[in-house]
């Protein structure tokens, strides 16, 4: 099973959507806050390219945000790049 991180904000609704779909799928996942955290969240923007939240990663795999997650999950692929 692929390692699964996030970094999100207490205060946002994708990143409440994301993490609700992951834990319905009995997915456990690293979370990273980003709230408060100027470091954290200038590691994400590094890594990511991106300045919103939440942010995904499936092992190496940058997936992106909560819509991307969806659309994985929409397409049935989502399962087979956690398994990886």
């Amino acid at each position: 099973m692929a390692t699964v991180t996030i970094y999100s904000s207490d205060y946002c609704p994708f990143c409440s959507q994301a993490k609700q779909l992951l834990a319905q799928k009995n997915i456990a996942f690293n979370e990273i806050r980003v709230d408060g955290q100027p470091k954290k969240r200038a590691e994400m923007t590094q890594k990511s390219g991106r300045r919103t939240v939440p942010q995904i990663w499936i092992g190496d795999t940058h997936v992106g945000g909560c819509d991307e997650l969806f659309d994985l999950e929409r397409n049935k692929t989502l399962d087979s790049l956690l398994a990886s």
